[in-house]
């Protein structure tokens, strides 16, 4: 029974801490480019975007679907620099308990 007590104890611990890691995502952020940089995008770590920018110059060129192709290529690129932020923030705050999971992606949890 003592170690059954332990492990609720520590599960318990585990999901104050995974909680925690959740919150502070929204906090946290990363930037996505295409294009040289003249297109840029900024994703928080719960995989919001949260910002574009694009350089005036490439506004001008009237290049519609050129754009169109940068900005989803930025937006790709910030998401998947924020999963990789989430995962590995919310597996060094799990203890890396996450990561022995078997196929573990941020996705997953939210």
């Amino acid at each position: 029974m003592n170690d059954f007590g332990n492990m609720q104890k520590m599960f318990a611990e585990f999901q104050k801490n995974l909680e925690k890691a959740m919150s502070e995502l929204e906090n946290m952020s990363v930037t996505g480019e295409a294009g040289g940089g003249m297109v840029k995008v900024t994703a928080n770590g719960k995989r919001e975007i949260m910002k574009v920018e694009i350089e005036p110059e490439l506004i001008k060129s009237q290049d519609k679907e050129m754009v169109e192709d940068l900005v989803a290529a930025a937006v790709n690129n910030a998401l998947e620099k924020a999963e990789k932020l989430a995962t590995d923030h919310l597996g060094s705050s799990a203890g890396g308990l996450l990561t022995m999971l078997p196929g573990f992606k941020f996705g997953g949890i939210s």
